[in-house]
């Protein structure tokens, strides 16, 4: 697999949305750009949040577009295809209501999964599914009928916020398998329970 040289964190913009499930990936971004210390600055050119740091001797980019989250695929394609990154190397965090607050699971490519940012990243890459994703786990309400009130107007309650921001706290090691594109080791890691 090749090395991740940029992490897209999915959400919607504004405070307002910030505490829901629906930003979870976002927040993973913003999680990575205090652990390490990267900025992430508004460009509009790429229309969203930017910054660029190393992350245990990666070189990576951190993206968190301000763009809806079904319009997502704007801004990680403008900045793919001006930094010359391959799909393959673009690593999406996003919000997965298949697994329970707090699980954490990696993916090399697929389908979009009814998951509408995911839908306009593949747009946005020019059809390439083959990126990785990091899938946050967030819960289903059990009703089909309340999964966009759910995902976006309920704010997360904070056992479950806990629960999420002690998943992304892995360890370096795994981070790092990840970033060199070890997917196969991360993976054994994040999907082992209690071995984040």
């Amino acid at each position: 697999m090749a090395a991740i040289r940029l992490i897209a964190g999915l959400g919607n913009p504004g405070p307002r949305y910030e505490p829901t499930r629906h930003n979870a990936g976002a927040n993973f971004a913003w999680y990575l750009s205090r652990r390490f210390d990267i900025p992430l600055l508004e460009d509009t050119k790429f229309k969203g949040h930017v910054g660029r740091g190393v992350l245990l001797g990666h070189d990576l980019r951190i993206l968190v577009p301000d763009t809806f989250m079904n319009l997502s695929g704007e801004s990680v394609g403008a900045l793919a295809r001006f930094y010359k990154i391959d799909s393959a190397e673009i690593l999406v965090a996003y919000d997965e209501m298949a697994f329970e607050p707090g699980q954490l699971r990696l993916r090399t490519g697929g389908g979009d999964n009814g998951h509408n940012g995911i839908r306009s990243v593949i747009a946005g890459l020019g059809g390439q599914r083959d990126f990785q994703r990091l899938r946050i786990g967030v819960g289903h309400p059990g009703d089909r009928n309340q999964v966009t009130a759910y995902l976006t107007s309920q704010r997360m309650p904070e056992a479950e916020r806990a629960a999420v921001q002690q998943a992304f706290a892995f360890s370096d090691a795994v981070l790092d398998a990840l970033l060199s594109g070890d997917l196969q080791k991360a993976m054994n890691a994040l999907h082992a329970p209690g071995e984040q």
